[in-house]
């Protein structure tokens, strides 16, 4: 990278600064405190039709104070580490504790769950990367996608790729530190013309720079799938099953483990408050975390709280086997922290997989959704209503792109009607998931 950022150095300064803020917060009075320092470095170019458009060096460090006084909770934030801020900002959060009405539920975790291994997960790989290099990629990603036939026009090229530092601590005397990296690279292009004219991208997101799809692999598939849509139609209305792309399967996942999700439960705005151990998914379907896996996009040996993050299992043979719980929703539900204080974190699916050509036959007829618009996700009543584009499915082969369609239903009955699921795993998030096979929603169309 342009600038040097040794991590090393950048991860000792932190853990002496959030040291000396728990210090700090005991000797001013607090009953317990906790800290959070992060700091965080990257580039990131883009271009468009051959030129460059934009080149941004970024730096961001932030640290966090929270302090308690019996239970009372103050906390206060800052980018500004110097020894004068730190100094104000504990005062600052003690001011607020004081003066807050008291929660039974606040607090550290227990120190009995703290952390105490915090192994190498493989999650930092430092890319010295020069600016012109970077513009190279960008460069050499649009330009395979632009020469495919077809093309017409470009939004542009990404590279993006950066690293940084998170420290936790709290006076229980844990104290946490992980270094990590982030690199991607994307394109999106524009084909056709006039009323037909159609956009699509792709990209590329790892942890290690050297597990990037090439440039021009990832420009070709921009190409593709661009030029795929072209011709787009609007769908007959009816209902019918729905086969939800892989990168939109995981949104499916999100949108369940936010009704899973403490907060939600404990404020009785969940469509699956009181459901555990109830039959939510089919029984070949199991959901469990790998938060400590090897490598991979969001490993953590401790959660938010300092709590030694452990493998849950949140769905096991289609029955709710787990809440996503926090040290402060598990008391306000009566209930022990899942170590998912900050969310859940890799998330894999077990189940049998078939290709996407066997779900498509076992469709029949329906569409296979491959982008969705707006929020129409309601977590409290788990209904379901998105805008959509994709194809067109009859006697399970694709027969032509359609768009400006709705589909609609209910989180619990689309759980539950779940029929397959792909071996089209998208490795690139925190959720792996291959496509998802949805009987008898609503599709409405023309």
């Amino acid at each position: 990278m342009s600038q040097a950022f040794d991590a090393v150095e950048q991860q000792a300064r932190l853990e002496a600064r959030v040291a000396q803020a728990l210090e700090l917060a005991k000797r001013l009075g607090a009953d317990a405190c906790e800290v959070g320092a992060s700091v965080d470095q990257g580039i990131e170019v883009g271009v468009r039709l051959g030129d460059v458009e934009n080149v941004e060096l970024s730096r961001d460090q932030g640290i966090a104070v929270t302090v308690y006084v019996g239970q009372r909770k103050g906390s206060v934030s800052t980018s500004d580490a110097s020894d004068e801020s730190l100094r104000a900002v504990v005062e600052k959060a003690l001011d607020i504790a004081r003066y807050t009405a008291e929660d039974p539920a606040s607090g550290l975790a227990d120190a009995a769950l703290m952390a105490t291994e915090l192994p190498d997960l493989g999650v930092h790989y430092p890319w010295p990367l020069s600016t012109d290099d970077a513009i190279e990629l960008a460069l050499a990603c649009e330009s395979a996608g632009r020469g495919v036939e077809g093309i017409a026009n470009s939004e542009g090229a990404s590279l993006s790729s950066g690293e940084g530092v998170r420290v936790y601590g709290n006076s229980h005397g844990f104290l946490g530190s992980q270094r990590g990296s982030r690199h991607s690279l994307s394109c999106m292009l524009i084909a056709g013309q006039g009323a037909d004219m159609q956009r699509d991208y792709d990209y590329t997101s790892v942890r290690n720079p050297a597990d990037l799809q090439s440039p021009e692999v990832v420009g070709r598939r921009a190409a593709e799938k661009t030029l795929a849509r072209l011709g787009a139609t609007s769908p007959a209305t009816g209902r019918m099953p729905v086969l939800f792309a892989p990168e939109l399967a995981s949104g499916l996942v999100g949108s369940f483990m936010g009704a899973i999700a403490g907060g939600a439960l404990y404020r009785e705005a969940s469509f699956l408050c009181g459901q555990l151990g109830e039959p939510i998914f089919p029984e070949w379907f199991t959901l469990r975390e790998r938060p400590r896996e090897y490598g991979a996009m969001a490993s953590t040996a401790f959660d938010n709280d300092g709590v030694a993050t452990r493998e849950n299992v949140f769905l096991d043979k289609g029955r709710l086997a787990s809440y996503m719980l926090s040290a402060y929703s598990a008391r306000r539900l009566g209930m022990t922290t899942t170590g998912n204080a900050g969310g859940a974190r890799n998330l894999r699916i077990d189940a049998p997989l078939v290709s996407r050509d066997e779900l498509l036959a076992q469709m029949g007829r329906g569409v296979l959704v491959t982008e969705l618009m707006g929020q129409g996700v309601n977590g409290v009543t788990g209904d379901y209503s998105r805008g959509a584009s994709g194809f067109w499915v009859e006697d399970g082969k694709i027969q032509h792109p359609v768009e400006e369609f709705t589909i609609a239903g209910n989180l619990r009955d689309m759980f539950a009607n779940l029929q397959g699921v792909g071996n089209d795993t998208d490795t690139r998030g925190s959720v792996h998931t291959g496509s998802w096979l949805i009987d008898d929603m609503t599709v409405a169309g023309e």
